[in-house]
């Protein structure tokens, strides 16, 4: 969805020169030339007047960090923007030039666009009409078009950057003009990029580049979010990737990359603005997997942001066919503040490892509490029909509740309570099925262990929390014991999780019911009593949550006026003892 109207810059005109400016100020090996949209390098006058060749790249803003976040050592000596999607213009392109000029020469590396092309040839025809020596070099690895009709050519995208640091790390070398040229065009030949997003971005002042409807994605857009060569419904991340790489090396189209078997190439993962960490991993992930199933060699691979689209909500795949050379100046060292850092071993190097990096778990009491099955102890009470229907009940209506929970949950936590359960249920239910020759305490702790390995997150140890502390006072199937039970979890919780009665929390609907259950202690009631009445105070205590003001977790630093609904842990604790009710 476009946020065009919901930008947080001052204005769509001076947007670009206030960032330009935020950036030389962030960087401090960085310099903004006065009058220009050109950042330069710190060093740059002794590094060009040593004998090195400079190299500069430049295209429309909304791409960063490109180019200017790879100006630096070992990377870029100057980059040059235009405004929002729009070609820098020649006076820019030539001042840049001057700014840099070397006796050993200048590179201009260029996206293959039209006005890329037009605007830094004329700089470069300007240039060499005053004497000085520069070479340009176009990259265009785009790898959508399909058809063999004459077309504006393959476009650039995110390749380029990888070209640069190419181009980076010959230059510090001292590498001549011509060489560094030669190994550029190259490197832009021997490599293919295809994207695919699940929306258009916002262009400050314009508005969204395109629109998909809510099932669809768009297959091999270009970097400014013209359309793609097809629109089809969205697929799962594994299917996506691999539709990606199979048009890409399909024969058949005009733009297709060939690669030999046992070929060692650079995969990189190009977050075009708007994906989060999670889903680029998930991607680079079945990438790497799949590659290597049709017989490549990844021997690197780069994942983040690098040649964005604004905030689009998709991404690049970009395949590198690399030699050791290339090796040596990918790896070589840059303080250029947009290109990656990744781990690097003691053992490999920068080389992936081939083996699973999953190492094993050696440290036994590193294991989660519950995970083994013990034997059962005749001496502690075990486990009967009763307690396993009542424990399977309280999932499934947790689980029926997920929905619930989670709309509850919207407005003062982070919408997932209801899956958080549902996750925990599900793990339970999967474990009960072995459960009918245990104790009760082994039975709790095997809770808790669910709780904290399936849950995760505060929920999973708050569970995890109470049931370790209860299980040690499962005496007997009476409500003394199962008030002992609640009077342990509730102090552990409160103890570690910082909230009291009173917070808006699920401890208010478990105080309830403690209070509840000691009543009916003193009154001589019935277990089946005694659970009714559990049951309706829950109920009531987490509906009095709603107007509570909230001192603990989330919800406590969400304004009050939308704290309107009542707490999701209250209400969930409510909901699985009204379902342990119905059966104990």
């Amino acid at each position: 969805m476009s946020r065009t109207n919901r930008l947080l810059i001052n204005n769509a005109e001076t947007c670009v020169d206030e960032m330009l400016q935020s950036i030389a100020w962030q960087n401090p090996g960085q310099r903004l030339l006065k009058g220009h949209r050109v950042i330069i390098r710190e060093d740059a006058a002794d590094f060009c007047s040593s004998g090195h060749v400079s190299t500069i790249c430049g295209g429309g803003s909304g791409h960063e960090p490109f180019s200017a976040g790879f100006v630096g050592r070992g990377m870029l000596t100057a980059a040059v923007a235009g405004s929002v999607f729009a070609s820098p213009p020649p006076n820019d392109i030539l001042a840049a030039i001057n700014a840099v000029a070397s006796p050993a020469g200048t590179l201009l590396i260029v996206a293959n666009y039209t006005g890329d092309r037009l605007n830094f040839g004329i700089a470069l025809e300007r240039a060499k009409a005053a004497g000085k020596k520069v070479n340009m070099v176009v990259v265009g690895e785009d790898c959508a078009l399909e058809s063999q009709d004459k077309t504006a050519g393959r476009r650039g995208l995110v390749g380029i950057v990888i070209v640069m640091k190419l181009a980076g790390a010959l230059a510090e070398q001292g590498r001549s003009l011509d060489e560094i040229t030669q190994a550029c065009t190259h490197l832009s030949k021997a490599m293919g990029t295809i994207g695919v997003s699940l929306s258009g971005c916002s262009i400050p002042g314009t508005g969204s580049s395109f629109k998909l409807d809510e099932t669809e994605m768009e297959l091999g857009l270009g970097a400014h979010g013209e359309a793609g060569v097809k629109r089809m419904k969205i697929l799962p991340a594994n299917e996506t990737v691999e539709v990606m790489i199979d048009h890409m090396m399909n024969p058949s189209h005009a733009s297709h990359i060939t690669i030999d078997n046992g070929q060692k190439i650079a995969l990189t993962m190009n977050n075009l603005g708007g994906l989060s960490e999670i889903e680029m991993f998930v991607l680079g992930r079945r990438a790497i997997e799949y590659l290597e199933s049709k017989g490549l060699s990844v021997v690197r691979c780069y994942n983040g942001h690098f040649m964005t689209s604004l905030d689009m909500a998709g991404f690049n795949l970009n395949i590198c066919k690399v030699n050791d050379e290339t090796l040596k100046c990918l790896d070589a060292d840059t303080n250029a503040p947009g290109w990656p850092r990744v781990c690097v071993s003691k053992n490999t190097g920068f080389n992936r490892r081939n083996n699973d990096p999953v190492v094993p778990l050696n440290d036994k009491s590193l294991e989660a509490v519950g995970e083994s099955v013990n034997f059962p102890d005749k001496n502690k009470l075990q486990v009967g029909h009763a307690l396993i229907e009542a424990i399977t009940l309280a999932c499934q209506s947790l689980i029926s509740n997920e929905a619930f929970l989670n709309d509850l949950d919207t407005s003062a936590g982070d919408g997932d309570c209801g899956s958080t359960l549902k996750r925990g249920a599900n793990e339970v239910l999967n474990r009960s099925r072995s459960w009918k020759c245990e104790n009760v305490e082994q039975v709790l702790l095997q809770m808790a262990g669910c709780a904290e390995k399936s849950m995760g997150g505060a929920s999973g140890g708050l569970y995890s929390l109470f049931f370790t502390a209860a299980s040690h006072r499962a005496q007997a199937y009476t409500v003394e014991s199962w008030n002992d039970c609640l009077a342990v979890g509730i102090a552990a919780i409160s103890k570690y999780g910082g909230a009291e009665p009173g917070d808006r929390t699920m401890l208010d609907a478990l105080v309830a019911t403690r209070n509840s259950l000691e009543t009916s202690i003193s009154e001589n009631a019935s277990i089946k009593t005694a659970a009714q009445n559990a049951a309706k105070v829950a109920r009531q205590a987490a509906e009095a949550t709603a107007t509570m003001k909230a001192k603990a977790g989330r919800a406590s630093c969400v304004a009050a006026k939308l704290l309107t609904q009542p707490d999701p842990g209250a209400m969930a604790v409510a909901i699985w003892v009204e379902a342990l009710a119905k059966t104990l």
